[in-house]
């Protein structure tokens, strides 16, 4: 397997050391980013790369370090310390810039046959809303099957997180790396984002208010018998 961790933060904190014990639990090559550190320009909402192209965006070579590994990868892991019941800058500045991606406009098909997993950590609370920030993305990216792991480490640093709260991490990352592996090159697309893509198709095969969009919908050939899950 092939997995990519994508991290909202620079520092190896509590949020880096489950996330990557989960990846060394999967197996297989892991390859790892840091934000800001491996990209930390803001998106300008220039509306370049929903109008015309991906190309266009005056972040795009940048980007494509991340986004090649990305797309290869069996498994994407998005990795986000709770800020303020959000995640951080860096991993929400990410996501922005990948707008052009949602099933709405551009998907890729490889995502329709991945996994993902959202990491978070906090003191004490706000790792369901963080989680949601980066699930977010990934449903509307296609991804096939995406968990949710987060864990209130009552400290700041991994050292002081309590030794009870270590075990529990282990044990369910365990679990999780289980399914990961199991699922590995079986996973389809639910009900919820196979409805979404056939409202999205009709909108491109119909309406097509974007040409850019309604352009690569009909390259792809999913206004016909072509789905992304079926590649």
């Amino acid at each position: 397997m092939k997995t990519v961790i994508i991290h909202g933060q620079n520092h190896k904190g509590s949020t880096y050391h489950i996330a990557r014990m989960l990846a060394d639990k999967v197996g297989g090559e892991v390859t790892e980013f840091f934000l800001p550190r491996d990209f930390s320009d803001f998106c300008i909402g220039c509306a370049q790369c929903f109008e015309k192209a991906a190309e266009k965006c005056p972040h795009y070579e940048v980007q494509q370090k991340i986004l090649h590994v990305m797309d290869e990868a069996d498994l994407i892991i998005l990795a986000s310390p709770v800020y303020v019941y959000h995640v951080s800058a860096p991993m929400k500045n990410f996501l922005d810039h990948q707008g052009h991606r949602w099933m709405v406009h551009r998907p890729k098909p490889e995502m329709f046959r991945k996994q993902a997993v959202c990491v978070s950590t906090a003191a004490g609370a706000g790792m369901k809303s963080t989680n949601k920030d980066m699930a977010d993305s990934l449903f509307f990216w296609g991804v096939a099957k995406t968990y949710k792991m987060g864990y209130a480490v009552r400290a700041i640093d991994w050292k002081h997180v309590p030794e009870k709260t270590k075990q529990a991490i282990e044990k369910e990352t365990t679990k999780a790396a289980n399914q990961i592996r199991k699922k590995n090159g079986k996973v389809t697309p639910g009900l919820k984002t196979k409805a979404f893509f056939y409202a999205m198709r009709f909108v491109q095969k119909k309406i097509g208010w974007n040409k850019a969009d309604a352009d690569y919908w009909n390259e792809c050939g999913w206004t016909g018998k072509k789905r992304p899950w079926k590649s």
